[in-house]
Protein backbone atom coordinates (compact mmCIF):
# COMPACT_ATOMS: atom_id res chain seq x y z
CA UNK A 1 0.00 0.00 0.00
CA UNK A 2 1.37 3.41 -1.01
CA UNK A 3 1.66 5.81 1.93
CA UNK A 4 3.23 8.57 -0.17
CA UNK A 5 2.28 9.09 -3.81
CA UNK A 6 4.16 11.48 -6.08
CA UNK A 7 2.25 12.12 -9.27
CA UNK A 8 3.66 13.82 -12.35
CA UNK A 9 5.80 16.11 -10.18
CA UNK A 10 7.42 19.05 -11.98
CA UNK A 11 9.71 21.61 -10.36
CA UNK A 12 11.61 24.32 -12.24
CA UNK A 13 14.10 26.96 -11.18
CA UNK A 14 13.88 29.49 -13.99
CA UNK A 15 14.59 27.56 -17.17
CA UNK A 16 16.21 24.65 -15.32
CA UNK A 17 13.97 21.61 -14.82
CA UNK A 18 15.02 20.20 -11.45
CA UNK A 19 12.35 17.48 -11.27
CA UNK A 20 10.90 16.33 -14.56
CA UNK A 21 7.34 14.96 -14.24
CA UNK A 22 8.28 12.05 -12.00
CA UNK A 23 5.97 9.42 -10.49
CA UNK A 24 6.87 7.59 -7.28
CA UNK A 25 5.21 5.56 -4.57
CA UNK A 26 6.53 4.96 -1.06
CA UNK A 27 5.01 2.03 0.81
CA UNK A 28 3.91 2.29 4.40
CA UNK A 29 6.80 1.45 6.73
CA UNK A 30 9.33 1.56 3.88
CA UNK A 31 12.73 3.23 3.82
CA UNK A 32 13.02 4.60 0.27
CA UNK A 33 16.27 6.26 -0.82
CA UNK A 34 16.65 8.86 -3.56
CA UNK A 35 20.14 8.35 -4.96
CA UNK A 36 22.09 10.26 -7.57
CA UNK A 37 24.82 12.81 -8.25
CA UNK A 38 24.63 16.48 -7.34
CA UNK A 39 21.97 18.28 -9.37
CA UNK A 40 19.94 15.16 -10.18
CA UNK A 41 16.79 16.42 -8.40
CA UNK A 42 16.78 14.18 -5.31
CA UNK A 43 16.87 16.95 -2.67
CA UNK A 44 14.36 19.04 -4.62
CA UNK A 45 11.98 16.07 -4.65
CA UNK A 46 12.41 15.67 -0.89
CA UNK A 47 11.80 19.38 -0.29
CA UNK A 48 8.62 19.18 -2.37
CA UNK A 49 7.38 16.33 -0.16
CA UNK A 50 8.24 18.43 2.90
CA UNK A 51 6.45 21.50 1.53
CA UNK A 52 9.64 23.56 1.48
CA UNK A 53 9.33 23.90 -2.31
CA UNK A 54 6.16 24.41 -4.32
CA UNK A 55 6.12 22.48 -7.62
CA UNK A 56 4.74 23.85 -10.86
CA UNK A 57 2.72 20.72 -11.63
CA UNK A 58 1.68 17.38 -10.20
CA UNK A 59 0.55 16.28 -6.77
CA UNK A 60 1.90 14.71 -3.58
CA UNK A 61 -0.41 12.54 -1.50
CA UNK A 62 0.55 11.61 2.07
CA UNK A 63 -1.61 9.06 3.90
CA UNK A 64 -4.46 9.65 1.46
CA UNK A 65 -4.39 13.46 1.74
CA UNK A 66 -3.37 15.65 -1.19
CA UNK A 67 -0.76 18.28 -0.36
CA UNK A 68 -1.44 20.35 -3.49
CA UNK A 69 -4.71 19.58 -5.28
CA UNK A 70 -6.98 21.35 -2.78
CA UNK A 71 -4.57 24.14 -1.87
CA UNK A 72 -0.96 24.13 -0.72
CA UNK A 73 -0.56 22.37 2.65
CA UNK A 74 2.07 24.04 4.82
CA UNK A 75 5.05 22.00 6.09
CA UNK A 76 3.81 22.18 9.69
CA UNK A 77 0.52 20.54 8.68
CA UNK A 78 1.96 17.63 6.70
CA UNK A 79 2.82 15.33 9.59
CA UNK A 80 6.48 15.09 8.67
CA UNK A 81 9.77 15.21 10.53
CA UNK A 82 12.90 16.33 8.68
CA UNK A 83 16.61 15.88 9.33
CA UNK A 84 18.90 18.25 7.41
CA UNK A 85 22.44 17.79 6.16
CA UNK A 86 23.84 20.57 8.35
CA UNK A 87 21.96 19.39 11.51
CA UNK A 88 20.22 22.82 11.84
CA UNK A 89 20.26 22.62 15.65
CA UNK A 90 20.09 25.89 17.61
CA UNK A 91 23.50 26.52 19.20
CA UNK A 92 22.10 28.79 21.95
CA UNK A 93 19.67 26.13 23.19
CA UNK A 94 20.49 23.11 25.29
CA UNK A 95 19.86 19.67 23.82
CA UNK A 96 16.57 19.28 25.69
CA UNK A 97 15.19 22.59 24.42
CA UNK A 98 16.29 21.80 20.84
CA UNK A 99 14.26 18.60 20.95
CA UNK A 100 11.27 19.92 22.90
CA UNK A 101 10.90 23.18 20.96
CA UNK A 102 8.39 21.89 18.40
CA UNK A 103 6.14 20.40 21.09
CA UNK A 104 5.68 23.72 22.88
CA UNK A 105 3.40 24.97 20.10
CA UNK A 106 1.02 21.98 20.37
CA UNK A 107 -0.55 22.90 23.71
CA UNK A 108 0.88 19.81 25.35
CA UNK A 109 1.35 19.75 29.15
CA UNK A 110 4.91 20.52 30.27
CA UNK A 111 5.18 17.17 31.99
CA UNK A 112 4.26 15.33 28.78
CA UNK A 113 6.75 17.43 26.80
CA UNK A 114 9.51 16.54 29.24
CA UNK A 115 8.65 12.85 29.31
CA UNK A 116 8.43 12.55 25.53
CA UNK A 117 11.62 14.56 24.91
CA UNK A 118 13.66 12.52 27.39
CA UNK A 119 12.24 9.31 25.96
CA UNK A 120 13.28 10.14 22.41
CA UNK A 121 16.73 11.33 23.56
CA UNK A 122 17.19 7.96 25.24
CA UNK A 123 16.04 6.26 22.06
CA UNK A 124 18.75 7.96 19.95
CA UNK A 125 21.49 7.33 22.50
CA UNK A 126 21.63 10.79 24.10
CA UNK A 127 20.21 9.98 27.50
CA UNK A 128 21.88 12.11 30.16
CA UNK A 129 23.08 14.78 27.71
CA UNK A 130 19.95 16.90 27.71
CA UNK A 131 21.60 19.79 29.60
CA UNK A 132 24.53 20.19 27.21
CA UNK A 133 24.77 22.74 24.42
CA UNK A 134 25.29 21.53 20.81
CA UNK A 135 28.81 23.01 20.84
CA UNK A 136 29.69 20.55 23.61
CA UNK A 137 28.72 17.56 21.46
CA UNK A 138 30.47 15.66 18.70
CA UNK A 139 29.20 15.78 15.12
CA UNK A 140 27.52 12.41 15.50
CA UNK A 141 25.80 13.52 18.70
CA UNK A 142 24.57 16.73 17.06
CA UNK A 143 23.10 14.67 14.25
CA UNK A 144 21.32 12.54 16.84
CA UNK A 145 19.85 15.74 18.34
CA UNK A 146 18.49 16.64 14.90
CA UNK A 147 17.08 13.12 14.56
CA UNK A 148 15.47 13.29 18.01
CA UNK A 149 13.89 16.65 17.18
CA UNK A 150 12.38 15.15 14.02
CA UNK A 151 11.03 12.10 15.87
CA UNK A 152 9.63 13.74 19.01
CA UNK A 153 6.39 14.84 17.32
CA UNK A 154 5.64 11.27 16.15
CA UNK A 155 5.57 12.22 12.47
CA UNK A 156 3.83 10.14 9.83
CA UNK A 157 6.86 10.48 7.56
CA UNK A 158 10.57 10.97 8.30
CA UNK A 159 12.57 12.84 5.65
CA UNK A 160 16.37 12.77 5.75
CA UNK A 161 18.47 14.97 3.47
CA UNK A 162 22.04 13.60 3.33
CA UNK A 163 22.13 13.49 7.15
CA UNK A 164 25.49 11.72 7.42
CA UNK A 165 27.57 13.57 4.83
CA UNK A 166 29.31 15.76 7.43
CA UNK A 167 30.46 12.82 9.57
CA UNK A 168 33.73 10.90 9.31
CA UNK A 169 33.71 7.53 7.56
CA UNK A 170 33.64 5.31 10.67
CA UNK A 171 30.86 7.26 12.35
CA UNK A 172 28.91 7.47 9.10
CA UNK A 173 28.97 3.68 8.79
CA UNK A 174 27.76 3.26 12.39
CA UNK A 175 24.97 5.82 12.02
CA UNK A 176 23.63 4.12 8.89
CA UNK A 177 22.73 1.04 10.88
CA UNK A 178 21.42 3.07 13.83
CA UNK A 179 19.03 5.07 11.63
CA UNK A 180 17.85 1.97 9.77
CA UNK A 181 17.26 0.09 13.04
CA UNK A 182 15.44 3.03 14.62
CA UNK A 183 13.13 3.60 11.66
CA UNK A 184 12.24 -0.08 11.49
CA UNK A 185 11.67 -0.29 15.24
CA UNK A 186 9.26 2.65 15.08
CA UNK A 187 7.53 1.34 11.94
CA UNK A 188 7.95 4.69 10.22
CA UNK A 189 7.76 5.57 6.54
CA UNK A 190 10.99 7.31 5.55
CA UNK A 191 12.49 8.97 2.49
CA UNK A 192 16.27 9.29 2.55
CA UNK A 193 18.44 11.35 0.19
CA UNK A 194 22.10 10.56 -0.47
CA UNK A 195 24.75 10.59 -3.19
CA UNK A 196 26.64 7.78 -1.41
CA UNK A 197 25.95 4.47 -3.15
CA UNK A 198 27.15 2.33 -0.22
CA UNK A 199 24.92 4.26 2.17
CA UNK A 200 21.93 3.75 -0.10
CA UNK A 201 22.56 0.02 -0.45
CA UNK A 202 22.89 -0.49 3.32
CA UNK A 203 19.97 1.60 4.51
CA UNK A 204 17.26 1.15 1.87
CA UNK A 205 14.35 -1.16 1.29
CA UNK A 206 14.25 0.26 -2.24
CA UNK A 207 16.43 2.73 -4.14
CA UNK A 208 15.34 5.34 -6.68
CA UNK A 209 18.23 6.29 -8.96
CA UNK A 210 17.82 9.80 -10.39
CA UNK A 211 19.63 11.67 -13.15
CA UNK A 212 18.92 15.16 -14.50
CA UNK A 213 15.53 15.37 -12.80
CA UNK A 214 14.38 11.97 -14.03
CA UNK A 215 13.84 8.62 -12.34
CA UNK A 216 16.17 6.19 -14.11
CA UNK A 217 15.58 2.99 -12.13
CA UNK A 218 13.72 1.80 -9.03
CA UNK A 219 14.51 -1.43 -7.21
CA UNK A 220 16.22 -3.14 -4.32
CA UNK A 221 19.96 -2.73 -3.91
CA UNK A 222 20.43 -6.19 -5.38
CA UNK A 223 18.21 -5.44 -8.40
CA UNK A 224 20.05 -2.23 -9.23
CA UNK A 225 23.52 -3.67 -8.70
CA UNK A 226 22.98 -6.90 -10.62
CA UNK A 227 20.67 -5.66 -13.39
CA UNK A 228 21.29 -1.92 -13.95
CA UNK A 229 18.91 -0.30 -16.41
CA UNK A 230 21.64 1.49 -18.37
CA UNK A 231 25.26 2.58 -18.33
CA UNK A 232 24.58 5.54 -16.03
CA UNK A 233 23.16 3.31 -13.29
CA UNK A 234 25.88 0.68 -13.71
CA UNK A 235 28.59 3.32 -13.48
CA UNK A 236 27.06 5.08 -10.47
CA UNK A 237 26.42 1.91 -8.44
CA UNK A 238 29.69 0.08 -7.79
CA UNK A 239 32.61 -0.50 -10.13
CA UNK A 240 32.02 -1.68 -13.69
CA UNK A 241 34.15 -2.44 -16.73
CA UNK A 242 32.66 -0.90 -19.89
CA UNK A 243 34.09 -2.47 -23.03
CA UNK A 244 33.06 -0.59 -26.15
CA UNK A 245 32.04 -2.62 -29.18
CA UNK A 246 29.29 -3.41 -31.66
CA UNK A 247 26.68 -6.12 -31.93
CA UNK A 248 27.86 -9.04 -34.03
CA UNK A 249 24.79 -11.24 -33.59
CA UNK A 250 21.80 -11.06 -31.25
CA UNK A 251 19.58 -13.96 -30.20
CA UNK A 252 16.49 -12.56 -28.42
CA UNK A 253 15.12 -16.05 -27.74
CA UNK A 254 18.11 -16.83 -25.49
CA UNK A 255 18.71 -13.26 -24.21
CA UNK A 256 22.27 -13.45 -25.52
CA UNK A 257 24.36 -11.19 -27.74
CA UNK A 258 27.81 -11.51 -29.28
CA UNK A 259 29.73 -8.23 -29.11
CA UNK A 260 32.82 -7.48 -31.22
CA UNK A 261 34.98 -5.40 -28.87
CA UNK A 262 37.25 -2.47 -29.57
CA UNK A 263 40.26 -4.73 -28.96
CA UNK A 264 39.09 -7.29 -31.55
CA UNK A 265 37.80 -9.95 -29.15
CA UNK A 266 34.28 -11.38 -29.35
CA UNK A 267 32.36 -11.57 -26.07
CA UNK A 268 29.15 -13.43 -25.29
CA UNK A 269 26.88 -11.23 -23.15
CA UNK A 270 23.43 -11.32 -21.60
CA UNK A 271 20.84 -8.97 -23.09
CA UNK A 272 18.67 -7.08 -20.58
CA UNK A 273 14.95 -7.83 -20.79
CA UNK A 274 13.19 -5.67 -23.36
CA UNK A 275 16.36 -4.46 -25.10
CA UNK A 276 16.12 -4.83 -28.89
CA UNK A 277 19.47 -4.97 -30.68
CA UNK A 278 20.50 -5.17 -34.31
CA UNK A 279 23.77 -6.11 -35.93
CA UNK A 280 26.15 -3.14 -35.93
CA UNK A 281 24.57 -1.34 -32.94
CA UNK A 282 27.15 0.37 -30.73
CA UNK A 283 27.01 -1.04 -27.20
CA UNK A 284 29.12 -1.76 -24.13
CA UNK A 285 29.97 -5.25 -22.94
CA UNK A 286 29.85 -4.59 -19.19
CA UNK A 287 31.04 -6.69 -16.27
CA UNK A 288 31.80 -6.13 -12.58
CA UNK A 289 35.46 -6.60 -11.54
CA UNK A 290 34.49 -9.39 -9.12
CA UNK A 291 32.88 -11.37 -11.95
CA UNK A 292 36.16 -11.70 -13.86
CA UNK A 293 38.27 -14.79 -13.15
CA UNK A 294 42.04 -14.95 -13.68
CA UNK A 295 44.34 -17.84 -14.63
CA UNK A 296 48.12 -17.97 -14.86
CA UNK A 297 47.82 -20.70 -17.54
CA UNK A 298 45.24 -21.14 -20.28
CA UNK A 299 42.36 -23.18 -18.78
CA UNK A 300 41.14 -25.99 -21.00
CA UNK A 301 37.56 -25.92 -19.64
CA UNK A 302 36.98 -22.27 -20.58
CA UNK A 303 35.99 -21.43 -24.15
CA UNK A 304 33.75 -18.33 -24.21
CA UNK A 305 35.08 -14.92 -23.16
CA UNK A 306 38.64 -16.06 -22.47
CA UNK A 307 41.20 -13.31 -23.14
CA UNK A 308 44.95 -13.06 -22.70
CA UNK A 309 46.32 -9.91 -21.06
CA UNK A 310 49.04 -8.44 -18.87
CA UNK A 311 48.83 -7.10 -15.30
CA UNK A 312 49.76 -3.44 -15.74
CA UNK A 313 49.01 -2.28 -12.19
CA UNK A 314 48.19 -3.88 -8.85
CA UNK A 315 46.32 -2.18 -6.00
CA UNK A 316 46.14 -3.65 -2.49
CA UNK A 317 42.93 -2.80 -0.58
CA UNK A 318 43.30 -5.04 2.45
CA UNK A 319 40.75 -7.80 1.95
CA UNK A 320 41.12 -7.88 -1.84
CA UNK A 321 43.33 -6.81 -4.73
CA UNK A 322 42.58 -4.92 -7.91
CA UNK A 323 44.51 -6.02 -10.98
CA UNK A 324 44.41 -3.62 -13.94
CA UNK A 325 44.85 -5.93 -16.90
CA UNK A 326 45.73 -4.53 -20.32
CA UNK A 327 44.40 -6.23 -23.45
CA UNK A 328 45.67 -4.77 -26.71
CA UNK A 329 46.03 -1.33 -25.11
CA UNK A 330 42.71 -1.43 -23.24
CA UNK A 331 42.33 -1.91 -19.48
CA UNK A 332 40.03 -4.30 -17.62
CA UNK A 333 39.82 -4.09 -13.82
CA UNK A 334 39.70 -7.40 -11.95
CA UNK A 335 38.98 -7.95 -8.25
CA UNK A 336 40.72 -10.97 -6.69
CA UNK A 337 41.53 -12.35 -3.23
CA UNK A 338 44.26 -10.48 -1.34
CA UNK A 339 46.59 -13.49 -1.26
CA UNK A 340 46.90 -13.99 -5.05
CA UNK A 341 50.69 -13.95 -5.63
CA UNK A 342 50.77 -12.54 -9.18
CA UNK A 343 52.80 -9.36 -9.74
CA UNK A 344 52.75 -6.46 -12.19
CA UNK A 345 54.02 -7.47 -15.63
CA UNK A 346 52.70 -11.02 -15.43
CA UNK A 347 50.87 -12.42 -18.46
CA UNK A 348 47.55 -14.00 -17.50
CA UNK A 349 44.25 -15.19 -18.92
CA UNK A 350 41.01 -13.56 -17.81
CA UNK A 351 37.58 -15.13 -18.13
CA UNK A 352 34.55 -12.81 -18.32
CA UNK A 353 31.62 -14.85 -17.02
CA UNK A 354 29.04 -14.90 -19.87
CA UNK A 355 26.21 -15.02 -17.31
CA UNK A 356 27.50 -11.82 -15.66
CA UNK A 357 28.68 -9.95 -18.76
CA UNK A 358 25.78 -7.73 -19.88
CA UNK A 359 25.02 -5.48 -22.81
CA UNK A 360 24.40 -1.86 -21.89
CA UNK A 361 23.86 1.27 -23.97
Amino acid sequence: MAFIEIKNLLKRYGKVVAVNHIDLEVKQGEMLTLLGPSGCGKTTTLRCIAGLEKPEDGDIVIDGRSMLAEGFVQPSDRGIGMVFQNYAVWPHMKVFNNVAYGLKFQKIPKRTIRERSLQVLEMVGLGGLEDRYPGQLSGGQQQRVALARALVRNPKVLLLDEPLSNLDAKLREKMRFEIKSLVRRMGMTAVYVTHDQAEAMVISDRIVVMDSGNVVQIGTAQDIYQTPANRFVADFIGAMNFISGEVLTAAPETDSTYVKTEFNETLLCKTPAGMLLRQGDRVFASIRPEDVEIFSERPEEKSENLIKGTIAHKAYLGNFLFFFVTVNGHTIRVQVAHYIPLEEGADIYISLNPQKCMVLV
